[in-house]
């Protein structure tokens, strides 16, 4: 059987020019969210100062969008057809503007904005749902958020860096890609998300970097056959996981995320590439032949999780699901280390998609045998991370590809057994950000919160009850190991 590929190696995306106007800034008033008894973060977002104004003089094809998209990093208005508006209402105009001519911009709000971490403990039960940078930078985002709140989600995964090497926000380095940021003023988002009691996770991808690996080429994986970037199955995608200024810069953007007040970061894209020459690609690190994949990826999360422990902010790490099995190929590999990685971070999100596993135990369509292939995989990374303190909380599958039982059904039966076998919380993945399946699955968890959502505490009788209740075709599981 072939790696475990994640579907992350090709996120889909949203179309950019809805964004382009839907900028994110922080929040105005909000109702307050619904109550929820099951573990939700702590702490009270610190609400928005009062709002001030501007004057401007307009320029030659300006107009009041333009100039909202502009002030809209200052405002404290959440889109630029929120501010738009409100200029144009202000001002008794509307949208094209001469050159010369002076307008109030309102809504504005001093800065630098201020965003804390509000000290989740990792044991929380977190609820999140995934969102591109294109979506969290959108006004369809901040309504999929609120939606999400009030069907019984706590938390919001989003991109800071995805794959491709874009960036979200703005982030001066040398290294950083040049572009309007989705995300126009960090500190605001994460405050609005505080202001709805949700706990915020950055997901920061950080080795499989198309940018990187395209336009500072020197930093890139090299071939030994040409001494050109290496290839990974015909694409130039991978920076050097082990070149420490390529390090130094994923710290870098770490750091300032986690000084802009989210409540945790994830690291996504922590391992070696994993497929395409092996032989061919070179490394920095092997100019110490003593090393391996795994010594580097475990050295440089034991700096991570050094320089963001000042800042209150949680470490979690995406992993591949199949490293539950620790196959030397795998390891050797990637050189995700399970047992090692876990005492460099607070919380372990194993990828456990049952579709993306190819060939295993017999299934044709894995994709098709959710509580087998969450069952298992929980129990696997259970034990070898146990005695660690870390945290497990899966990436549960809310996509359709490779199973023909993709429902809200299939949604439940994820959670349902991902807690049964020692999972705290979860988070669901669709590269697509379509939750229609888990938003039809929540009414029913959360009016059987104790059942699906918290710590699991069931004995052996009381699992196979639980697995009773199971669709028919999901009952599959393997027997509670006595660990």
């Amino acid at each position: 059987m072939s790696l475990l590929r994640s579907p992350r190696s090709a996120p889909l995306r949203l179309i950019t020019f809805l964004v382009s106007t839907l900028l994110i800034a922080s929040c105005g008033v909000q109702k307050p969210a619904p109550a929820d008894t099951h573990a939700r973060p702590v702490a009270a977002a610190a609400p928005a100062p009062a709002p001030t104004e501007a004057t401007y003089v307009a320029k030659a094809l300006d107009s009041t969008t333009s100039v909202a998209r502009k002030f809209l990093p200052q405002s404290s208005l959440m889109t630029v057809a929120d501010l738009d508006r409100a200029i144009r209402e202000r001002n008794g105009v509307k949208g094209n503007l001469r050159a010369g001519q002076e307008i109030i911009v309102p809504a504005l709000e001093p800065q630098p904005v201020v965003a804390k971490p509000r000290g989740t403990p990792k044991d929380a039960d977190i609820r999140a749902i995934y969102l591109t940078a294109n979506t969290a930078g959108s006004l369809h985002g901040l309504q999929l958020v609120r939606r999400w709140r009030e069907a019984g989600g706590n938390a919001v995964v989003f991109d800071i860096k995805d794959s491709d090497g874009t960036l979200s926000i703005a982030f001066d380095h040398p290294l950083a890609p040049k572009r309007r940021p989705l995300i126009a003023n960090l500190p605001k988002y994460v405050r609005y998300l505080h202001s709805l009691d949700m706990h915020v996770i950055a997901r920061i991808a950080l080795f499989r970097d198309d940018h990187i690996a395209q336009n500072h080429s020197r930093l890139a994986v090299r071939s030994r056959a040409t001494g050109e970037p290496w290839m990974e199955n015909g694409k130039q995608v991978w920076a050097d996981p082990s070149n420490k200024e390529v390090q130094d810069y994923n710290l870098a953007l770490a750091k300032f995320v986690a000084a802009s007040g989210v409540d945790e970061v994830q690291f996504d894209y922590v391992r070696f590439p994993a497929e395409g020459n092996q032989p061919d690609a070179k490394f920095a690190f092997q100019s110490d032949p003593q090393l391996r994949r795994s010594d580097v990826i475990n050295a440089f999360l034991a700096r991570a999780q050094r320089e963001l422990r000042p800042s209150d902010t949680l470490l979690s790490l995406d992993v591949f699901g199949v490293m539950a099995w620790q196959r030397s190929v795998d390891l050797a590999h990637t050189g995700q280390d399970i047992a090692q990685m876990a005492k460099h971070c607070d919380v372990l999100a194993p990828m456990i998609y049952p579709s993306h596993f190819f060939g295993m135990d017999g299934h044709e369509l894995p994709g098709d045998a959710p509580a087998h292939f969450i069952a298992t995989s929980m129990d696997r990374f259970r034990k070898i991370t146990a005695g660690s303190g870390v945290v497990i909380r899966p990436w549960l599958q809310a996509f359709g590809w490779k199973t023909r039982t993709y429902s809200p059904d299939y949604i439940k039966t994820q959670v349902l057994v991902a807690k049964q076998r020692g999972g705290l919380g979860f988070m669901l993945w669709n590269a697509r950000n379509d939750y229609s399946k888990p938003f039809a699955a929540m009414p029913a968890m959360t009016a059987d919160a104790d059942r699906y959502f918290g710590k699991a505490g069931a004995t052996p009788s009381q699992h196979l009850a639980e697995v009773q209740k199971l669709p028919a075709a999901s009952r599959k599981l393997p027997a509670l190991p006595l660990l």
